[in-house]
């Protein structure tokens, strides 16, 4: 009878294998969804500004001190331009700070970071997954917002030309690229507001400082664009891509201040995550009582953001050449013209009058600020132009006037000071019904860096 070997022990040195960052990822973004408040923001993101522009659309007043509201009776893709005026101002900030702001700081409410730690065995892998889920998070209110609004303006309106911040005519198809590329240039300055709500829930830990912190920043960002800053310094802050969009709908097309905003945006993002994982990884997770870095709150996350800020600053100015306001008389006086010309060919057409081109009308105007005594340059309510032109056959030379208040990011709303028949309030009549006189107000925008050629 032959004995059998014993079977061998089993080895239990073996160490499990670690959780990777995919799995990681799932699980943290199953987390962030299993949460009624993300849910109800998903929701709202998806469903909200739909029915909003829907229901603006509809109405006779319009918001027309909001940038293209005055046209959202006339094309569907006013609405979710309007909607990104409010969403750069008050919805990202907060849906970032929904979401960024708390991603970690959960953890040490609920005091699981050691089970945690045990179960994925590796921080890096941590704060990868946790970055990641959030930032998908973000992307998909996003892209409710967006594609909402179009939805909701293109239903009830429909898809028509829309008219740009120069006067001249977009076409359907031009006009959603634009809208389209308008809201990809705000991911810039929204990963930076997440990057810094990320920030702030490793820094601060459970208080609730580190939710809000995004939002305050936002807020900090939109009260220094309203000061009389440099320009170069109001290119430098993370935020101005949210209106630098304007640039888009122009023709050419501003993208100097664009282009800088959203790779001030970019370098915000990357450098904040980057103060993130490498305060995460110095986090003493064997202490349950530990909270955020303290007292090092200041030192470890804000000097370095305001050290950025210097930075941005010192490379803008010489890269660019701007300086002071970027508002100047000249650079007035050509928007204004070249809107003008724009917008007398529309009514033109709408009258049923003769076609005339902008060459043959050969609009320039003269603007002044306030008094003689007083620079024609910067913002201010107070800037008063004439605009002159001529017609084909007619030795008159026409002129109207126009009262601006030009803001200090370049906007500037025009208003119709007379003649009345040219400039006044009065109804045209379209294919979409009856309109105001497009000469009467519009919205217009000032390049605060050189103008571009073309």
């Amino acid at each position: 009878m032959t004995a059998t070997a014993p079977a061998p022990a089993p080895d239990r040195t073996t160490a499990p294998a670690r959780v990777s960052v995919a799995r990681g990822y799932r699980f943290e973004l199953v987390k962030l969804v299993s949460q009624w408040r993300i849910r109800l923001l998903v929701l709202a993101c998806w469903i909200a500004p739909g029915l909003f522009v829907a229901a603006v659309s509809q109405q006779s007043t319009l918001p027309s001190d909001t940038l293209f509201g005055r046209w959202m009776l006339a094309t569907g893709w006013a609405g979710p331009l309007v909607m990104l005026g409010f969403a750069g101002t008050w919805a990202l900030p907060l849906l970032t700070s929904v979401v960024a702001g708390d991603v970690f700081a959960s953890e040490d409410r609920l005091g699981t970071w050691r089970h945690l730690l045990v179960a994925v065995r590796s921080p890096r892998r941590i704060f990868a997954a946790k970055a990641l889920a959030g930032l998908t998070v973000i992307l998909l209110l996003v892209a409710g917002l967006a594609c909402s609004s179009a939805a909701g303006g293109v239903v009830t309106v429909g898809s028509r030309p829309l008219v740009g911040l120069d006067g001249h005519q977009l076409t359907p198809s031009d006009a959603a690229g634009k809208v389209a590329l308008a809201w990809l240039c705000v991911l810039a300055p929204t990963l930076a507001l997440a990057a810094i709500g990320l920030l702030g829930s490793v820094v601060l830990g459970r208080s609730p400082m580190g939710l809000l912190l995004p939002a305050v920043v936002a807020l900090a960002m939109q009260l220094a664009q309203m000061l009389p800053l440099p320009v170069a310094v109001r290119l430098a802050l993370p935020g101005y891509a949210f209106i630098a969009w304007n640039g888009l709908f122009t023709s050419p097309a501003q993208l100097g201040p664009l282009l800088i905003g959203v790779a001030v945006g970019l370098v915000w993002a990357v450098v904040a995550t980057t103060l993130a994982y490498l305060l995460f990884l110095r986090r003493d997770f064997t202490n349950v009582t530990a909270d955020g870095l303290g007292h090092r709150a200041v030192t470890a996350g804000l000097l370095p953001l305001l050290a950025l800020t210097g930075v941005t600053v010192a490379v803008v100015a010489p890269a660019t050449g701007a300086t002071g306001s970027g508002i100047s008389q000249d650079k007035v006086q050509r928007s204004l013209a070249t809107e003008f010309a724009h917008l007398y060919r529309l009514q033109t057409e709408q009258l049923n009058r003769p076609d005339v081109t902008e060459a043959q009308l050969k609009a320039t105007a003269a603007c002044d600020k306030g008094s003689v005594r007083v620079a024609a340059e910067g913002p201010g309510n107070d800037w008063r132009c004439v605009v002159s032109w001529h017609l084909p056959g007619v030795e008159a030379t026409g002129t109207a006037v126009y009262q601006l208040d030009v803001t200090s990011d370049g906007r500037f709303v025009a208003d119709g000071d007379g003649p009345k028949e040219v400039n006044g309030y009065f109804l045209v009549r379209t294919p979409t019904g009856d309109a105001p006189n497009p000469l009467w107000q519009f919205d217009g925008n000032v390049e605060l860096l050189k103008p571009s050629k073309g």
